[in-house]
């Protein structure tokens, strides 16, 4: 009985096929054919079962440790990294640095049960609802998604900050690059790089964000004509002539929320092994992250086309991409804008003026697209508060034959107390 405990399920048949033989009941070309062995092989079997016994069919190297298996000092060290180093790091990306920094080659299968029997807690992946499968786009530069997310990215060395990315529907390529805030100068920025290092994409897949999206009412001019009202940000992309497509909720552009996810799991931790703390090194780390990342994960588009148009000559790219706002021109030629005075030095006949407020921190102001000498007003002079005068108003007596003074409510005779009462008027 201990002798067949011992057996799995495929040594008890062959026992069994082997006794068959040994009791001549089959013959050795039978039971070759049966156990899908070499005739040599089942005699093997049969001359080992007759000295051993039943034993004689259980695999030599059963219960010893084999010539493959990871030592016990490598083990040690490597849990001990684990605990310590990569704390935290689940057993896929633990298994990536483990071979990358020290070294150590082991398999993911392998590092995953020696968590599970130190008990090492790490992230698991939960259980995500159904959606429906959408096909990848064919052409790199049909659709990319575009997101900002807001995360602790330097796990408190550091002030919170964005992450503005990019992600190609078609490759996953990606991009992205680290912002104080999410906002019209973020997102402008941000653009502007991944236009300069790839070209201008078709479509912008992103969310309904009021940077993305215009919330204000609608004027006049834009009724009329049947245009929807658009940011700062969407009005410069339909200059440049890139479609801009707002999803309906995070589910729809999904790719770009999956690679928040992954890299508030790789990124930070690879960010934490380099000792980054600052929104410049951190893009800095990118430059030469990311090129990594994506020769990892791209896929292969269906089509080798690249729709990315390169941008056309003598586009200003830095005009575009800037903050318009009109601002009234007053009589004296001085435009108020946040809260300071500019005066107008050219002589033009106009009530309104654009300002414009570019990436590189430079100020124009500008009428029929050309820009107008101007200059900062530092000091205003100073009202003077004249003091207001208050005149207190007299009321004239009432007469006495008033009619008032001889009303009767009822039965009531008030006569008497309005007589009393007529001396305070």
């Amino acid at each position: 009985m201990e002798d067949i405990l011992k057996m799995s399920q495929n040594d008890l048949k062959r026992l069994h096929i082997i006794r068959k033989v040994i009791d001549k009941c089959l013959k050795q070309r039978e039971a070759a054919e049966q156990l899908k062995l070499s005739e040599r092989q089942v005699r093997r079997l049969v001359k080992r079962v007759r000295e051993e016994s039943n034993n004689g069919i259980i695999h030599r190297s059963r219960g010893l440790k084999s010539h493959r298996a990871i030592s016990d000092g490598i083990r040690q060290k490597a849990l001990n990294l684990c605990k310590s180093i990569y704390a935290g790091f689940n057993p896929t990306l633990a298994t990536e640095k483990l071979f990358e920094r020290n070294k150590i080659k082991i398999s993911r299968e392998t590092l995953r049960q020696w968590f599970i029997i130190e008990a090492i807690p790490y992230e698991k992946r939960k259980a995500q609802p159904h959606r429906k499968w959408r096909e990848r786009k064919a052409h790199c530069g049909e659709i990319v998604q575009m997101d900002g997310s807001h995360h602790d990215w330097f796990e408190g060395r550091g002030l919170k900050s964005v992450l503005m990315a990019y992600i190609d529907d078609a490759s996953s390529r990606v991009y992205a690059r680290f912002y104080e805030y999410e906002g019209t100068f973020p997102a402008m920025d941000s653009f502007k790089r991944y236009s300069l290092k790839y070209g201008l994409p078709l479509n912008i897949y992103l969310d309904r964000h009021s940077t993305y999206k215009g919330w204000r009412r609608a004027t006049v001019e834009e009724e009329l004509s049947n245009q929807h009202p658009l940011s700062q940000f969407g009005a410069a992309l339909q200059e440049l002539g890139v479609n801009l497509i707002h999803a309906q909720s995070a589910q729809a552009k999904g790719r770009v929320e999956r690679l928040f996810k992954t890299f508030q799991d790789r990124l930070i931790k690879e960010m934490r092994l380099n000792g980054i703390k600052s929104i410049g090194e951190g893009n800095e780390f990118l430059e030469d992250y990311l090129p990594v990342f994506n020769r990892r994960f791209n896929v292969v588009p269906l089509e080798s086309q690249d729709l990315h148009r390169p941008l056309p000559k003598g586009v200003g790219l830095d005009k575009i991409l800037s903050i318009k706002t009109p601002r009234a021109l007053r009589n004296d030629f001085t435009v108020l804008h946040e809260g300071n005075l500019y005066q107008v030095e050219d002589n033009i006949r106009s009530k309104k003026v654009v300002v414009e407020e570019r990436l590189n921190g430079q100020l124009l102001i500008t009428y029929k697209a050309k820009a107008l000498r101007y200059s900062r007003i530092n000091q205003r002079p100073a009202r003077i508060q004249q003091p207001r005068k208050h005149k207190q108003r007299i009321y004239p007596p009432i007469p006495k034959d008033h009619p008032w003074r001889n009303f009767r409510f009822g039965s009531v005779d008030i006569k008497e107390k309005q007589e009393v009462c007529a001396g305070t008027f």
